[in-house]
C-alpha cells in the first residue's frame, strides 16, 4: 500500500522500540506514529489539542491496558464514529483471556492477537501483521489520492 500509516497505540517503551524496529527492517518504511494512551490516540484521531494536524491512520494497533482510558473504551469509540469505523483496528495485548477477546470482537476489532512474550515471536507476529494488512489484504485509505 502507498503512503500507508499505522497509529501504535502502546505504553510499553520497550513494545514501541521493538514493533518500530520490526517493521523497519522488514522493509516497512511508511509512517509509524505513537500514541502511549487512549487519550492521545483519540485526540490523534480527532485531530484536536496538541495533534491538530495528525495524519489519518490506515491501520491501528492497540494495547488493550493503556493509561487514562483503556484499548477497549477507544476501540467503542473508534468503531461508533462513522468517520473512523472504517479504519482496521488490531488489538495487540499481553492478556490472552477469554473476556477480553470476546468483549474486542464485539466491539469490532477486526484481529485480537496475544502478544508473544519472546522475542523471536514477537518479531514474527508483527511481520506476520505487515505481510496480512499490507501485502494480502486490501484496505481502505482515506489518504490515498483517486486517480
Amino acid at each position: 500500500m502507498k503512503n500507508a500509516h499505522i497509529l501504535l497505540v502502546e505504553d510499553n517503551e520497550g513494545d514501541i522500540l521493538l514493533t518500530q524496529e520490526v517493521f523497519k527492517t522488514s522493509g516497512f518504511s511508511h509512517p509509524i506514529s505513537i500514541a502511549r494512551d487512549g487519550e492521545e490516540a483519540l485526540d490523534f484521531l480527532y485531530q484536536r489539542n496538541k495533534l491538530s494536524g495528525a495524519e489519518r491512520p490506515d491501520l491501528i494497533l492497540m494495547d488493550i491496558n493503556i493509561p487514562k482510558i483503556n484499548g477497549k473504551e477507544v476501540l467503542t469509540m473508534i468503531k461508533k464514529d462513522n468517520d473512523l469505523k472504517t479504519i482496521p483496528v488490531i488489538m495487540l495485548s499481553t492478556s490472552s483471556d477469554d473476556r477480553d477477546i470476546l468483549e474486542s470482537y464485539r466491539n469490532h476489532a477486526n484481529c485480537f492477537i496475544t502478544k508473544p512474550i519472546n522475542f523471536d515471536e514477537f518479531s514474527k507476529a508483527v511481520v506476520e501483521i505487515k505481510n496480512f494488512w499490507f501485502n494480502l489484504a486490501t484496505v481502505y485509505s482515506k489518504n490515498k489520492k483517486a486517480s
